[in-house]
């Protein structure tokens, strides 16, 4: 049974970036480390362009999957900062939940590290729970393809929406004519090929 087409909207999103965290990161395997840093770091400022409610959270980070990504923490010094003393699954947690329902958005935009336990665990309990789960799957790693397929279809299954951080971008947007720059700009700060189709397009319009 397929799933209706539910559109992002920047007035009903918050972002949930899950255990994005030094030593967890090093299990990523089914991205190259470089790219998937640069995807979760272009999702952060797509939730800082769109000025989407962020919440961060850790697992366990006294412990060996190490502290948040520092960028994540510098970006958002003022976002909830929810460190779960041993919790696997967010959800289970009492005070992040309490951070997501006070954001007062049905729409979770979700991503983390690994994707069949940080990402899946919230994901589903958050779809449980009645609320429109929008997977950022380039910005979430884990073990191998495999491993992401198996949770990819688990959470497909359950309602999730699998996206891409640039798809997730352009859905908030709608319509190029709210902002060229601006979007632009973190476009090109992110995709390579993007900053070149730029740079062609202003030196053909001398900048106008």
């Amino acid at each position: 049974m397929s799933t209706p087409y539910k559109r992002l909207d920047k007035n009903q999103a918050a972002v949930l970036l899950v255990d994005h965290q030094t030593g967890l990161l090093s299990l990523v395997r089914d991205f190259d480390p470089d790219k998937f840093k640069n995807n979760v770091l272009a999702l952060a400022d797509l939730a800082t362009y769109f000025q989407l409610p962020t919440i961060l959270t850790t697992s366990f980070e006294n412990g060996p999957n190490g502290p948040l990504v520092p960028e994540l923490k510098a970006q958002f010094p003022d976002a909830p900062y929810i460190a779960r003393p041993g919790q696997i699954n967010a959800w289970d947690n009492e005070d992040f939940v309490t951070a997501v329902k006070a954001t007062g958005r049905k729409q979770l935009i979700v991503a983390g590290v690994v994707t069949e336990v940080c990402v899946a665990f919230p994901a589903l309990s958050a779809i449980a729970e009645g609320f429109e789960v929008f997977v950022v799957t380039d910005a979430s790693g884990t073990f191998s393809e495999v491993t992401r397929q198996a949770a990819w279809d688990r959470m497909t299954a359950a309602g999730a929406q699998l996206m891409t951080w640039f798809g997730v971008a352009c859905e908030l947007h709608r319509d190029w004519r709210n902002d060229v720059e601006g979007l632009a700009a973190l476009f090109s700060n992110h995709i390579p090929d993007y900053r070149n189709l730029i740079n062609s397009y202003t030196t053909l319009t001398g900048g106008k």
